[in-house]
């Protein structure tokens, strides 16, 4: 598997996320994580990408454990091999759309001419290269999350996070964002998880995992012999 929680718990104070969560996702597999508001899709999501430790259980990578890394080892993760997408795009405030996006490359040790070059065709691709130099205040929430994306796909990395991917897009920006998001999985190998509460953008995905409550809901945790998602009741 490319990356896979095993029995992971969360909370947030008294308050569970994950209860002993575990799902898997394969190379090049698109993975739609559903279900209502407050049932751990966005917990879930900041646990595998690293930024959440979470209070049991493991994170692998490749086979290899990265929830008990350092968090400098993790944000490098973060940098090389994984790219996440927020729900409000979270970008900085003081940088143009082109610096933004160039940002993960600067941070990675590529020069500024081939990381701006790199950002701009991504600004591009994603039908807002008329953006380029202007800061994200100037921007529409639409426009600031094709730009986040862009920041998310310029390194090529190996596994896509996107947290409501299409939550502030019209239907045909969203169908643009959606394409660029399975043209990463068909044809770089890229493991995308979506969290979206969209039945569109779920219909994307190669499957589908409902949460409730901070366990899976309807599936039966396997996928070709192997061991996917499963969660332990309350």
């Amino acid at each position: 598997m490319m990356i896979e929680t095993r029995a992971v718990t969360k909370s947030y104070g008294p308050s569970p996320a994950l209860c002993g969560l575990s799902l898997a996702l394969r190379e090049g597999e698109i993975v739609a994580v559903t279900g209502p508001s407050g049932c751990g899709k966005s917990t879930l999501l900041h646990v595998m990408s690293g930024i959440l430790r979470p209070d049991d259980g493991e994170v692998r990578y490749r086979g290899a454990r990265i929830d008990d890394l350092s968090e400098a080892r993790r944000s490098l993760l973060r940098r090389t091999d994984f790219g996440v997408l927020f729900q409000f795009g979270q970008l900085v405030a003081e940088l143009p759309a082109v610096e933004n996006v160039a940002l993960p490359l600067l941070l990675g040790g590529t020069g500024r001419r081939e990381a701006t070059a790199q950002a701009a065709d991504w600004l591009e691709r994603l039908g807002v290269a008329e953006l380029a130099r202007q800061l994200p205040g100037e921007m529409s929430g639409g426009q600031q999350q094709r730009v986040a994306l862009a920041r998310a796909l310029v390194t090529g990395p190996k596994v896509l996070f996107a947290d409501e991917p299409t939550g502030a897009l019209d239907s045909l920006a969203g169908e643009l964002v959606m394409g660029h998001l399975v043209r990463a999985a068909r044809t770089q190998g890229t493991s995308v998880m979506l969290v979206t509460h969209d039945a569109t953008v779920a219909a994307y995905a190669d499957r589908e995992i409902r949460l409730r409550d901070g366990v899976v809901e309807g599936d039966d945790g396997v996928l070709d012999g192997a061991f996917v998602a499963t969660g332990t009741s309350r």
